[in-house]
């Protein structure tokens, strides 16, 4: 089993997803004018993906132990390569849509299958390799909008923009062929089917289920208006609000791939109650920016602050109920999606009412409810001993 190779696999694995959304937010205002949508139908379209990407991990996620990892792998680069030539050759809206909920599948696969395998093959360091890992999504994100401008710039629709998707799906598919997938770590040990599920009961897991409800609807959720926000209040003609997609997933590539160690050197669960307060304050002053500069900074404050949310959830999962496998990881993943598929059409109905600026200020409150909920369990960590990660004895060395 060549560990280096899947692991770098997984990372272009999730550079293709991170695009089809980098991809999505530039092109939303295409959607917008050519089927003359309000802001609450273009956010169930925003949110169209997530729905597909939400249901595949929950889906995903148990098949990881019954199907094989590789398999499954297998089936997320024939969803990623074949939605996206449906969305290149579609003829008509519906077809259009009905290709971006299988490009959403796909995603879910790819984020169902590489978080147990990542978490399976470097079993002593989960959360700084899934923080590693998950580096590649904001900077899919980056390859995706800088690729995006630039083909705007030259005059080029969004069939070719969606064209560049193949890039990284024929790659990642082509680097897993031939490749040993280890079996998932919960099935390595031998954890039976129900002592997998009573993980998904212990108190603790509820509130991280909860947790990440709001965590992935202050992240994913409000990345999704970035650029329509932008070029709305700041009147680009050039639709220059995709780069403040491109400058917030920018920051967060730096922040994950080299300072993911800080995980390890501080409790997870303090760092996530640390950063809320930044995130909070760059949603809100978002809100209030006048000129694109201020509006950088603001979204610079607001990267800081999320950047190591969604590796670190996925780390406290694996770390604290590592008898919940896969399946924990997918419903925590899942959950992470559906908000955030939830997050588009609520924060599209607060645009229609009260308007951009406002809707921002109003998402501010998030984060907010993320610092607290995360200082209760620190301080109950720390009155037990402090963060402990609970490791398993797999039959056989991975």
């Amino acid at each position: 089993m060549n560990k280096q190779r899947l692991f770098l696999a997984s990372c272009v694995a999730l550079i293709a997803t991170a695009m089809s959304f980098a991809i999505r937010g530039d092109i939303m205002g295409d959607f917008e004018q050519i089927f003359a949508l309000n802001k609450t139908n273009l956010g169930w379209i925003a949110g169209a993906a997530f729905w597909g990407f939400g249901l595949s991990i929950y889906i995903g996620g148990p098949l990881c132990d019954v199907l094989g990892m590789g398999t499954i792998m297998r089936l997320a680069a024939a969803g990623h390569i074949g939605g996206t030539l449906l969305t290149i050759f579609a003829p008509s809206f519906p077809v259009l849509f009905a290709a971006t909920v299988i490009i959403g599948i796909a995603n879910g696969l790819v984020e169902a299958a590489i978080n147990p395998l990542v978490a399976t093959i470097y079993p002593d360091e989960k959360t700084r390799r899934l923080t590693a890992l998950h580096a590649w999504f904001p900077g899919g994100i980056v390859i995706g909008g800088v690729l995006s401008f630039l083909f705007t710039q030259l005059g080029l629709g969004w069939q070719a923009k969606m064209l560049l998707m193949l890039i990284p799906s024929v790659i990642y598919t082509v680097m897993f062929i031939g490749q040993r997938f280890p079996e998932t770590e919960r099935k390595a040990a031998g954890v039976s089917s129900g002592e997998m599920m009573a993980q998904l009961a212990r108190p603790l897991f509820v509130v991280i289920f909860i947790s990440m409800c709001l965590t992935a609807a202050t992240e994913l959720g409000a990345g999704q208006w970035y650029a329509n926000v932008f070029n709305e209040v700041m009147a680009s003609t050039a639709r220059a609000g995709i780069l403040v997609l491109v400058w917030v997933n920018g920051i967060m590539w730096v922040m994950r791939q080299f300072f993911g160690g800080v995980s390890h050197r501080v409790s997870p669960v303090a760092l996530i109650a640390v950063t809320a307060l930044p995130a909070a304050a760059g949603l809100y002053l978002f809100s209030l920016a006048a000129s694109p500069l201020t509006a950088f900074a603001a979204a610079a404050l607001l990267a800081l602050g999320t950047a190591f949310w969604w590796p670190t959830m996925l780390g406290i999962t694996s770390e604290r109920f590592p008898r919940g496998g896969a399946l924990a990881l997918a419903i925590i993943g899942g959950t992470g999606s559906f908000a955030t598929a939830i997050a588009g059409p609520v924060m599209g109905y607060l645009n229609d009412r009260f308007g951009p600026r406002e809707m921002l200020a109003i998402w501010a409150i998030l984060p907010l409810v993320i610092a607290l909920i995360f200082l209760v369990i620190y301080m109950r960590d720390r009155a037990t001993g402090g963060y402990k990660v609970e490791k398993l004895q797999t039959r056989a060395g991975v």
